[in-house]
């Protein structure tokens, strides 16, 4: 079975794989930058995750649902001495970012196009220092709440990877996943909200390049909310 044809695992968090057709330039993208990025969890995960970047890096971050890769190529850009991990099952995502990536020549960027707990779950323990939830699905119907990527057994997976004194990040325009969210953190023992005024969680956080769903929820007249969560 390849990358490519894997199913997905019962407790995926994600919706469809692929939309629209894509372009000549992110077919052929996905094609070689994936492939050459693409981690492979079928083998043993290396003691020290920094070992997957080709140039030294100072520590490793993961980005859990990248979209279109904005944030994720960003962050490439200024903070040169963090490698980076980004996950993102949606094809179209993924070919738009794998794109820009070979447009740069990045060496600090390394790509998982499946579900994200079965990359965490690979992961060695307190491997990175920084994980980022931007903007997720948030399966607003009643029903699907059991989809939402926030949830006991997913934050156990967090914890158990983000070094003590790492940071877990989450955004979102929709306020009834922002109180889910705060409600599940406040619950696990791994975590410690670290906002002390409005505020902190009213403002972007630092370094933020906006992505393409904040654009859309502002238009939309809805207001993002930023939460960071220390690893105790």
């Amino acid at each position: 079975m390849t990358e490519d044809s894997a199913p997905a695992r019962r407790d995926s968090f994600f919706g469809r794989r692929k939309g629209k057709g894509l372009r000549a330039g992110q077919a052929e993208a996905l094609a070689t930058t994936v492939a050459s990025l693409r981690i492979d969890t079928a083998v043993p995960a290396p003691g020290d995750l920094r070992s997957l970047f080709p140039r030294p890096v100072e520590a490793v971050a993961l980005e859990i649902g990248f979209g279109g890769g904005e944030h994720l190529i960003h962050r490439a850009r200024t903070e040169p001495a963090v490698g980076r991990i980004g996950v993102e099952p949606f094809v179209n995502g993924m070919a738009k970012a794998a794109r820009a990536i070979a447009a740069e020549g990045f060496e600090t960027i390394r790509l998982f196009d499946r579900d994200a707990a079965e990359l965490l779950d690979w992961m060695p323990a307190a491997s990175v220092v920084l994980v980022d939830l931007l903007y997720p699905d948030p399966w607003p119907k009643t029903r699907h709440f059991k989809r939402r990527f926030v949830n006991p057994r997913n934050l156990d997976r967090l914890a158990r990877v983000i070094a003590p004194g790492g940071l877990f990040r989450f955004a979102s325009d929709i306020d009834s996943y922002v109180a889910w969210t705060l409600a599940h953190l406040d619950a696990h023992p791994g975590f410690r909200w670290t906002a002390r005024t409005a505020d902190d969680w009213r403002q972007p956080f630092p370094g933020w390049p906006g992505t393409r769903y904040e654009a859309k929820a502002i238009r939309e007249g809805r207001r993002g909310t930023y939460l960071t969560f220390e690893r105790v």
